[in-house]
């Protein structure tokens, strides 16, 4: 370390020459802690030497507030929160939040905004460096969805008393509805249609169960045959599986039996036939508690990539447009709603609350209501 040579306007405040010959200044502070233990504060590299002084009187004033973590933590990395932020608080989370939350934290948010400094971190900047940059590989609801998730660990960070406040409490994301993310009820019949003659039976009954009940792809994944009720025509949810196993769904409101039709019904009664037959072939048996969608190539459950898969070339075989595994959840919703049936009726089917689905499907609520409208009229001749 450099000589260090007092200031004459604080007696805390030094400064020193660096390797470049440059004139640099610091300050020093001793303080107690929670504890009382002593500790000290100090940050080099300063321009001027008001430039120490202000930096000075801001870790007294801290100090003098109680705000202790502010001044000892004013270092601190976004990464660094972070990690301590998943460490704290990925106990409380189910599973699937965990998963979630520490992807999006490491793969996400981490490479865009992990070297910033914490406490410096300011609206604009997080607005250029985050939320823009997002905004140009991502939908707007998937922006909105991480931005969230940083949110919660700011708040987590004021919380700790590390930040004074949340600064990014006024982010606007533009919403996007639905945008093409489903079919028609012609398309739908055209995609299916095609599947049906793929020799992979699996492709098709997978597809024909997410299209007519609205199901979540992972809640297709976790269904047993023992959740298939063949004479009262219902399927139940009870569990979701995806590549880190079997857990229970996604909130209180996904645990749900619903009705499903006579052409679902017929189609699993000869898929169960092919499963066993399949199964097999492979020396294994058919029990109640196997999962549905089985591979053609070994008879053990299907993964979510080949719900992808299936989907994919269903699509591409068939000349349409491309939609997502949930785009035909959004799918069975649209055209329910294009029928006319309530937003109860639907959220009941889909595990939603209603205020979900008129929050998700609003713009189809309000093209339903004008035709409602418009054929009232035109029923009375007036």
């Amino acid at each position: 370390m450099a000589k260090l040579n007092k200031s004459k306007k604080d007696k805390e405040i030094y400064w020193y020459t660096n390797k470049k010959g440059e004139k640099l200044w610091m300050y020093r502070h001793k303080y107690k802690d929670t504890l009382g233990n002593r500790k000290e504060k100090k940050k080099s590299k300063f321009e001027s030497e008001d430039a120490a002084l202000r930096a000075l009187l801001k870790v007294k004033s801290d100090l003098l507030d109680g705000n202790i973590k502010q001044v000892e933590k004013d270092q601190m990395t976004v990464s660094q929160w972070l990690d301590i932020w998943y460490e704290t608080y990925h106990v409380n989370w189910k599973k699937p939040t965990q998963i979630l939350h520490k992807d999006i934290k490491d793969r996400i948010i981490k490479p865009l905004l992990g070297k910033c400094v914490l406490k410096d971190l300011d609206k604009s900047t997080y607005l250029r460096l985050y939320i823009n940059k997002l905004s140009e590989k991502y939908a707007p609801s998937t922006v909105k969805a991480y931005n969230r998730i940083f949110k919660m660990a700011i708040n987590a960070a004021v919380d700790d008393e590390i930040l004074p406040r949340n600064r990014f409490t006024k982010i606007s994301i533009q919403e996007d509805r639905l945008k093409d993310n489903f079919f028609t009820a012609a398309e739908l019949n055209r995609l299916l249609e095609t599947a049906k003659d793929f020799s992979n039976k699996t492709t098709y009954i997978s597809l024909l169960t997410l299209a007519y009940t609205g199901l979540r792809k992972g809640e297709a994944l976790g269904l047993q045959w023992n959740d298939i009720d063949f004479k009262r025509k219902t399927i139940t949810v009870n569990r979701t599986r995806d590549s880190e196993g079997v857990r229970s769904p996604k909130t209180k409101n996904s645990y749900r039996t619903i009705q499903i039709d006579d052409l679902v019904i017929a189609q699993l009664k000869k898929y169960k036939i092919w499963c066993k037959e399949r199964k097999l072939k492979y020396g294994l048996r058919l029990n109640d508690d196997d999962f549905v969608f089985i591979s053609y190539q070994n008879g053990n459950p299907v993964s979510s990539t080949t719900i992808n898969y299936a989907l994919k070339k269903a699509i591409e075989t068939a000349g349409l447009k491309k939609i997502t595994v949930h785009g035909l959840r959004h799918t069975h919703a649209t055209i329910l709603l294009n029928k006319g049936i309530p937003s109860k009726v639907i959220a009941d089917r889909l595990g939603n609350t209603p205020q979900m689905i008129d929050k998700v499907y609003g713009h189809v609520l309000k093209e339903t209501e004008d035709k409602a409208v418009q054929i009232f009229g035109e029923s009375l001749g007036l």
